[in-house]
């Protein structure tokens, strides 16, 4: 693999990556750390943005089944076409859990978790796991995680996938209290992790946190800023793909 970065963008790979996305505004985030521009391409049920550095961008819409869903159609379009993606990347913006993950900063994902699949008891949550079927999280490669975190900065620890966004200090303390590794909540990961994983490609999530997790406060969201610290992370990719084989799962 050559890669090779100038001006902090990223502007060479020869390793297929896709990069999914819940709304086109995280998609053009990261779009714009790549230098040459992009162009459309049509799938069924969705458009890729394909840069000439070897990533395709996907917009794939909010939560988890779509997110699943949409990516599963790319990677299988990618295989049928004999042009198989070496690594799927969950990107955009979260809320954080403070204190670890203030506002601004980024994160990512040393394991995926869906946090909320499972049943409600009378002794609480139960993940699906403990019901006995299922899975509910997946671990993207420790030596990437590790290379990714020293090249951009950001934190590694689990994000969270919900289906409901938490509005309310109770529940961020449960989750907290489920989960005391946990650094960030969003909507796709864990979904976009199970379509890499059914075929068999390693997966990374990487969040920039507009807000912190608990209660709703739009005045003190700053996703600009998010979407800014998105550009930034994918423009210092470079270092840490160019160090990491894509056999290497571990």
């Amino acid at each position: 693999m050559v890669l090779q970065a100038q001006e902090g963008r990223l502007t060479t790979s020869a390793v297929r990556v896709l990069v999914t996305t819940a709304v086109p505004a995280e998609r053009d985030a990261v779009a714009g750390a790549f230098t040459d521009g992009t162009t459309e391409v049509r799938l069924p049920a969705a458009t890729l943005l394909r840069t000439a550095e070897g990533y395709d961008l996907l917009a794939a819409g909010v939560g988890p089944a779509r997110a699943a869903a949409l990516t599963a159609t790319a990677l299988t379009a990618a295989a049928l076409d004999g042009r198989p993606y070496a690594l799927v990347v969950s990107a955009g913006i979260a809320g954080g859990f403070r204190p670890a993950a203030p506002v601004g900063s980024l994160v990512v994902a040393d394991e995926i978790i869906a946090a909320d699949l499972g049943a409600e008891t009378a002794e609480g949550f139960v993940p699906v796991t403990e019901l006995g079927f299922g899975t509910v999280s997946h671990r993207p490669p420790d030596s990437l995680v590790r290379a990714i975190a020293e090249a951009t900065g950001a934190r590694p620890g689990a994000v969270l996938t919900v289906s409901t966004v938490t509005g309310s200090a109770r529940r961020a303390a449960d989750l907290c209290a489920r989960h005391p590794h946990a650094l960030a909540e969003a909507m796709e990961g864990f979904g976009v992790a199970e379509a890499a994983a059914a075929h068999g490609v390693p997966v990374l999530e990487i969040r920039a946190v507009s807000n912190p997790v608990g209660p709703r406060d739009r005045a003190a969201w700053r996703i600009a800023d998010a979407l800014a610290a998105l550009t930034g992370a994918f423009g210092k990719l470079a270092p840490a793909l160019e160090s990491w084989n894509p056999h290497d799962h571990r």
